[in-house]
Parts: C-alpha cells; structure tokens; sequence
C-alpha cells in the first residue's frame, strides 16, 4: 500500500491501463477464441501502452494474465482452450508502469450462460461494490471482509478462503492482506492514502480448493463454478477511489469512481 498522492496517482494510471485492457478482453472474449490468444492480445496492449505485463514472470508465472474458466477460481494458465458457449471466464490481469502496480480482474460470460451462473457473476460484483465501500479512513480491514461474505452468504454462496485480496503499489502484493471474511472492526485499521486491491472470489459450491499440477491454476474441489472480480482502490479523504474503472463505459448507470 502507499500513503504519498503522487504515488497514487502513478498507481492510477497504472491501474488504468489495466482498466482499458480487461474492457478490450471483455469485447473479444467470444466462443472460438483460445485463452492464450487473450493473454497474446493483453501482453500486446500491454507492452504498446509503455508498460510491463507484471504477472509475467513473477514467482516465475509463465503469462500475461491470469485466465480460469468455470471451476477455475484464480491464477489459471492460457491454454489453447477454446472458450465455449455457457462457459465463464476470469480475466486478472496486473499492470506495472513508471515502477507502480495496478491490479484487477473480472468474471464475464461466453456467449449464452445459464442464470445461475449469471447471478453468480452478479452477486461477485456486488460483493466488490459493497467492500469498497469499506475502504474509508478509520474504518478497519475487517469491515471489508464482513461485508462481502455477509452478501455472498445471503445469496448462498461460500467465499474462497485460501486466497484474498492485498494491499498494492510498487509492488503487487503489499501489507495488508485483505481476507474476503471477517468481523467489522477487526484487524488493522485503514488510513486515507493506502491502496488496496480487493478481489471477491466466491463459489457455487463449497468454499474448498485445490492447485492443479502446474503448481499455478486454483480449482473448487467440488468442479463447480467461481466467480473472481477485484479492482484497484485509493482510500481518499472523500472516500474510496476506484482506480480500475474502464472510461469507455463511464455512463449514468456506471459504477461511480467514489463510492
């Protein structure tokens, strides 16, 4: 996390061009199309844009993105999958420019889904929405861990608990880790100029997860689907900043850049 407003606004820009390329993921992931044929096109915006594909290489991760598909919870590897019709898929993709990290990712359908499936991507962005509303000067890490397993809970799903979101700046994972549960007013207490990444991931299913054989991509042992969405998110005087917001969508119903 980083406490200086240069740095955020660094993080920002970061964080923005992460933004732009999950918009173009969103309009080119179509039934057909291969997984590591998305990871080629973010790595192309990517380096394009001047910056630096962070997941790549790091802890010795092999690609651009992070692509998991329907019981694929996170860090799953592009594949020559061929996404199909029904299928969700899990874009997360990390930026680094001018030595800041921005971080985020969404969960969207492939063509024609089921609407189970379609409140499950739903409800996940809801629990985004309602723990960045969390992030507030004062408030503490566990506000935010409470409110998204509180809305996830109600509608019957479980949170992940192996995995959780992070604090981020010029690095991608910094103090704080951010768990998707917890107690309101626990844990350590947030300041205004941290930067946070918060990532929701929840299941239809049970809560419990594996690692495949590439020592990488995370599964539900029970095979049903998860859904992921995270963004990047600046704790400022007048509230929370979400960083990763995609321009070209900006409208009247958008999701608002403070909350």
């Amino acid at each position: 996390m980083t406490t200086k407003p240069l740095r955020i606004c660094t993080v920002t820009v970061a964080a923005g061009e992460c933004a732009l390329l999950l918009f173009g993921g969103e309009t080119n992931s179509e039934p057909g199309l291969t997984t590591i044929e998305v990871d080629a096109a973010a790595e192309k915006m990517i380096r394009d844009a001047g910056a630096y594909p962070t997941f790549k290489g790091y802890n010795g991760f092999p690609f651009s993105i992070c692509a998991s598909v329907n019981e694929q919870v996170v860090h799953g590897f592009p594949s020559q999958y061929e996404l199909k019709e029904g299928d969700i898929f899990s874009i997360d993709v990390g930026v680094t420019l001018e030595g800041f990290v921005g971080d985020t990712a969404t969960t969207i359908p492939v063509g024609s889904v089921g609407d189970d499936l379609l409140k499950l991507i739903r409800v996940a962005q809801e629990c985004l929405r309602l723990g960045i509303e969390e992030c507030r000067d004062g408030n503490h890490i566990g506000d935010i861990g409470s409110a998204v397993q509180a809305h996830a809970e109600t509608h019957g799903y479980s949170i992940v608990r192996d995995y959780v979101g992070h604090g981020i700046g010029r690095q991608m994972h910094e103090d704080p880790q951010i768990p998707n549960y917890g107690k309101p007013g626990k844990g350590p207490k947030i300041k205004k100029g941290y930067v946070f990444a918060i990532e929701p991931m929840i299941n239809l299913g049970s809560h419990h997860t594996k690692t495949l054989k590439d020592g990488w991509t995370v599964v539900t042992v029970d095979g049903r689907p998860s859904a992921h969405v995270e963004h990047t998110v600046a704790v400022t005087e007048n509230g929370p900043e979400v960083l990763t917001l995609v321009k070209e969508a900006a409208s009247a119903d958008a999701e608002p850049a403070v909350v």
